[in-house]
Order: C-alpha cells, then sequence, then structure tokens
C-alpha cells in the first residue's frame, strides 16, 4: 500500500515538475471500521493535490474553496470523491453528480 502511495507521489510531482516550489507529503488516516487512508499532498505555488488510496484505486483530487480546513475534490459536475481535512482530522464523501447529494462515506478519519 505504502509503495503505491510513493510511487503516486512520484507521478504527481513528475507532472509538477516544472513547479520548483512543489512540496510533497505523505500521511496515513485511520478512519473507522478500521480503514487505513494513505495520502500524498502536493502543495505548489499554483496546484494542491491529493492523491488518496480509496478502494483499491488511486484517486487525485485538486483543492477547491471551503469555508473550513482544506477540501480537495474533482472539478466538474460529474460524480466523484470528496476528502476534506481539518487539523488532524478528515473524511471522505461522495457526490452524486445527478442529484448534487453528498454522503460521507468515511467518517472520523485521524491523522496517524
Amino acid at each position: 500500500m505504502m509503495a503505491r502511495a510513493v510511487i503516486a507521489a512520484s507521478l504527481v510531482a513528475g507532472l509538477l515538475a516544472g513547479a520548483a516550489s512543489a512540496e510533497t507529503s505523505f500521511i496515513r488516516y485511520g478512519c473507522e471500521r478500521g480503514v487505513e487512508v494513505p495520502v500524498v499532498y502536493v502543495t505548489d505555488t499554483n496546484t494542491d493535490i491529493a492523491v488518496l488510496e480509496v478502494e483499491g484505486g488511486m484517486i487525485q483530487l485538486e483543492a477547491e474553496e471551503a469555508a473550513s480546513g482544506v477540501r480537495y475534490g474533482w472539478p466538474s459536475d460529474g460524480s466523484h470523491y470528496v476528502w476534506w481535512t481539518k487539523g488532524d482530522e478528515a473524511m471522505l464523501n461522495w457526490v452524486d453528480g445527478e442529484t448534487g447529494e453528498e454522503v460521507t462515506l468515511l467518517a472520523s478519519c485521524l491523522r496517524k
């Protein structure tokens, strides 16, 4: 699992190779039901990205406007994941593209 996250970080960092100020960090979160979510964050002057390993796949999300904390989503009207962090806590949501309804999939995720 960690090897895949490191590979994801390398790929995303490669995408941002032109940005000398890009920084990456790897954080694991322990969520409800014993689910672990590894996340690689890539921060750049133009873009903040989170790459999550969720449900057996890698999901890349971009920072969105949030009232509090940092919300990562996909810039489209289609269905997508949302990863919302605030301090050492996070949660994973699913947005239905047709209805706009947002459902929490994993709550109470704490940074390890």
